[in-house]
C-alpha cells in the first residue's frame, strides 16, 4: 500500500524564494530522523526515564479460625496477650461486608476516640469479636471479617451503639457478615 505524500506550499513575501514545496512526513519518521527512537533510549539512558528500586509489597496474611472468622494482623502490638476474662479497652470501625460504613468508636472528621471497654467473655460480646481480641497485644490492631453465626445472635452483644442510628443500622445488618477493625488500647 503507497501512501500519497500531500504537496505543502508555503508561501511568503519577506523570503528570497517565492514558494517552497515540502512533502509531509509521518510523524515517526521525522522523530527518528531527529535522533529520538527507543533504540536510543536503550543505548543512552540519560534520556530514559530512572528507574525506582522495587520493593516486595508487604503481603498481610489471613488467618481462619473455627467459627469461620477471618482475621488479619495488620499490626502486631506490644507487651502481655489478651485473655479470657479479662476487660479490654479498644477502639473499633465497623462496617458491613460490601464496605458501607456502620459504626465507628473514632471520628472520622475530627480523630477523637470515645474508646469502648469489653469482657472477653462470649456472654456478653460477640463471639467473632472475642475470638478477634483474645491473643492480641496492647498497640495491636486487626482486621476481621465476622460471619453472622458467631456476630450479633441477640441484641444484648457488646458492643452497640449508643445512638439510635448506627444501633438500628447494625441490628438490621446483623444477619449479613461484618468487618470489624480493631485496635487494643488498654488491658484491664
Amino acid at each position: 500500500m503507497d501512501r500519497q505524500h500531500k504537496d505543502v506550499t508555503i508561501k511568503g513575501s519577506h523570503s528570497r524564494h517565492p514558494s517552497v514545496s515540502v512533502k509531509s512526513l509521518p510523524r515517526r519518521v521525522f522523530l527518528q530522523l531527529m535522533g529520538f527512537s527507543p533504540i536510543s533510549l536503550c543505548i543512552y539512558p540519560l534520556f530514559a526515564a530512572p528507574m525506582q528500586d522495587m520493593n516486595e509489597p508487604e503481603v498481610i496474611r489471613t488467618l481462619k479460625l473455627s467459627g469461620g472468622v477471618r482475621i488479619q494482623e495488620i499490626i502486631e502490638g506490644e507487651g502481655r496477650e489478651a485473655r479470657d476474662g479479662d476487660y479490654v479497652q479498644v477502639n473499633y470501625v465497623c462496617r458491613r461486608s460490601n464496605g458501607y460504613f456502620v459504626h465507628s468508636t473514632v471520628d472520622q472528621f475530627s480523630g477523637e476516640s470515645s474508646p469502648v471497654t469489653l469482657p472477653l467473655d462470649e456472654n456478653q460480646i460477640i463471639k467473632g469479636l472475642k475470638d478477634v481480641l483474645t491473643g492480641m497485644k496492647v498497640g495491636g490492631k486487626r482486621r476481621a471479617l465476622i460471619p453472622p453465626s458467631v456476630g450479633y445472635i441477640n441484641e444484648n452483644l457488646k458492643p452497640i451503639p449508643d445512638e439510635f442510628g448506627p444501633r438500628r443500622s447494625l441490628l438490621s445488618h446483623a444477619k449479613e457478615p461484618l468487618i470489624f477493625e480493631v485496635q487494643l488500647l488498654k488491658i484491664l
